[in-house]
């Protein structure tokens, strides 16, 4: 990633990732959710709810941002401890893995679950954990060719009131 790099997400960067999770939800998930969830995504909205959750946070959830070899915002990734309901574990997970549309296929995502993954290796989590909507071909290609195997875990999520199923991966760590 010459020319780039990988930095903790700042205030000043809720706008640009409020961005980049909405241009990622609308790629990735046509045709997965409601088209008209998706149509009423609003960015300045995003970035109030970037800004509160940044803002209220307890230093558990840890928000890294790439940026592109101009400055510009280029990724998101937001990972902390599993959940298990609303139980935190000892293992990891990645809540989220966001780059805009344009820029698929350069790698910034493989990069950011890098870094993540070293992170959580670093901070003593055993496994990382991360849940991907299950008829996203795209997203569990993209994380079986990191180590990321999925377990056989599906839950269903409601969303405009249709049931979405995600599948859960994780690798192992130690």
């Amino acid at each position: 990633m010459t020319g780039r790099r990988i930095r903790p997400m700042t205030a000043d960067d809720c706008a640009g990732v409020a961005g980049i999770r909405v241009a990622g939800w609308r790629y990735a998930y046509r045709g997965l959710v409601p088209q008209a969830y998706l149509d009423g995504m609003d960015v300045a909205e995003e970035a109030g709810r970037q800004r509160a959750r940044l803002a209220a946070g307890d230093g558990s959830v840890v928000d890294l941002v790439a940026e592109a070899e101009d400055g510009t915002l280029a990724g998101w990734a937001a990972y902390g401890p599993y959940r298990d309901g609303d139980v935190r574990t000892e293992d990891g997970e990645l809540y989220a893995l966001y780059v805009p549309p344009e820029r698929i296929g350069q790698g910034l995502g493989r990069t950011l679950l890098t870094e993540v993954t070293g992170r959580c290796a670093a901070a003593g989590h055993r496994r990382v954990f991360l849940w991907v909507l299950r008829d996203n071909a795209r997203a569990r290609r993209f994380y079986t060719a990191a180590g990321y195997t999925a377990d056989g875990t599906e839950e269903h999520f409601e969303l405009a009131g249709i049931q979405v199923p995600e599948v859960r991966y994780v690798r192992e760590l130690v």
